[in-house]
């Protein structure tokens, strides 16, 4: 519990840090993970409730100024909650409970005062501004607050580009019009730049937690990559994909996908025009392997790939091709995380890249991608795995600062031990972007996992 104990003094003592300051790791003892490392469902709700005020508090008021929005207004269902929703409210919260109404509005001082009409009140960070009653009383209640506070510009969640910022379904949007005078109609705007940078934005207490969070996620592939779970010859890719989902639940960690494993070798064509080169199978000396993870912890999100080498039986150490190709890949990675700039577009970021890749002889792809509540978080695009050229739309998105990132591509390298066939080293890595520099959460992988 030492580690757990840790964290909520973490929280609770840098949460006024420097923003992109990462806290120290824990370290993986050799008998892996402890479950002491995670905190309880209970024990988690102190802390997620901590930084939710310090959102609205500190957050909040700065991104409604930013997109010049008076009044915010989040609708959501029980079951079909708006995309924001979860990351608005306190702990425990299962659902919106019938139809939950949280109403944003900004006062002259630039504060915002966080209201909510709701059957079943929130209590703390909102204020109570209807309770009870039945579902007709509710709209009219929202409908009478919103005409006589008279807000210029009334932010709602549609958008055409981002889902995130389209959690109002058709019946919610219609409903709130019947309620509203028509002179308020046109005052009614999309609040997608808002919900975006919402969603996007790490406050400092978040990003005191979060190198804790990766380094789990570390953690447990370095478990999975070992003899502990891998017996050559009679282990396949499957089962160690299981071990490491059910590792994670088994540590009270919620996996947003189904790790994938897969394994190349000598011998078995990486073809250089395939986007990706592996395949599934029982687990040999000599294999190299690659996995894919992501798990969601107090509210935050991860998504890592790393790479092992299955040594045969009295093989010193990793051959120095594969050395060599895990180095390509981290002068990728330098390359791709030397071009983020404050105020570059995604697209402005892959174009500088691949002249530097191009320039350095590498042979790289690059496709990352903002992480946050969600794994594949709204926010700059830097390319796509099937789509090398710009993105449209979310590819236009500027970087901002205190923003954090999947540091995701991969690089083919030719092997000579290989007899001069391809390998693809495919890796990625959480960064935050602190509005200078790119600093790995949990450090990155500069050596291979290694399976005796």
């Amino acid at each position: 519990m030492r580690v757990a104990n840790s964290l909520l003094l973490l929280l609770a003592g840098l949460a006024s840090a420097p923003s992109g300051h990462a806290a120290a790791v824990p370290q993986q003892g050799r008998d892996g993970i402890d479950v002491g490392a995670v905190l309880s469902p209970r024990d988690r709700v102190e802390p997620e409730n901590r930084m939710l005020r310090e959102r609205l508090d500190t957050l909040l008021p700065r991104l409604m100024r930013d997109a010049d929005l008076d009044m915010w207004v989040v609708i959501a269902r029980e079951y079909a909650e708006d995309p924001v929703y979860f990351t608005l409210v306190p702990q425990p919260a299962h659902a919106a409970r019938r139809t939950t109404m949280l109403v944003f509005h900004r006062q002259p001082d630039g504060s915002v005062q966080r209201l909510s009409i709701n059957r079943y009140p929130f209590g703390a960070p909102y204020e109570t501004a209807w309770s009870g009653g039945d579902l007709n009383a509710q709209w009219k209640a929202l409908g009478a607050l919103i005409t006589a506070r008279d807000p210029r510009r009334i932010g709602i969640n549609v958008s055409g580009e981002w889902a995130v910022a389209d959690g109002l379904t058709h019946a919610l949007h219609e409903r709130l019009l019947s309620v509203l005078p028509a002179a308020l109609h046109a005052r009614l705007v999309p609040a997608e730049t808002l919900v975006v940078r919402w969603m996007e934005t790490r406050t400092a207490g978040e990003l005191a937690a979060y190198p804790h969070i990766v380094s789990l996620a570390r953690g447990v592939i370095a478990e999975a990559f070992s003899g502990r779970v891998i017996t050559p010859g009679v282990t396949t890719t499957n089962d160690v994909a299981w071990y490491i989902r059910e590792r994670f639940e088994s540590l009270g960690l919620a996996p947003w996908f189904m790790p994938d494993v897969n394994l190349q070798r000598a011998g078995t064509a990486c073809a250089d025009d395939a986007p990706f080169c592996g395949e599934e199978g029982v687990i040999q000396p000599g294999d190299v392997l690659h996995t894919d993870v992501g798990l969601c912890y107090l509210k935050l999100c991860t998504d890592t790939q790393e790479m092992a080498y299955v040594a045969h039986a009295g093989e010193a150490g990793v051959p120095a091709g594969l050395r060599a190709a895990l180095a390509q890949g981290n002068r990728w990675q330098d390359t791709l995380t030397g071009q983020f700039v404050a105020g570059r577009t995604g697209n402005e970021i892959l174009a500088a890249t691949q002249r530097e890749v191009a320039r350095h002889d590498l042979r790289a792809a690059t496709y990352s991608h903002p992480v946050g509540f969600v794994g594949h978080a709204p926010g700059p695009t830097v390319g796509m795995w099937d789509n090398q050229g710009p993105t449209a739309g979310q590819g236009d998105w500027p970087l901002h600062a205190d923003t954090v990132y999947a540091i995701e591509g991969n690089v083919k390298a030719r092997v000579p031990e290989w007899g001069g066939q391809n390998v693809q080293v495919k890796l990625e890595q959480m960064a935050v972007f602190d509005g200078r520099r790119v600093v790995y959460l949990a450090g990155r992988q500069v050596v291979w996992h290694v399976v005796r």
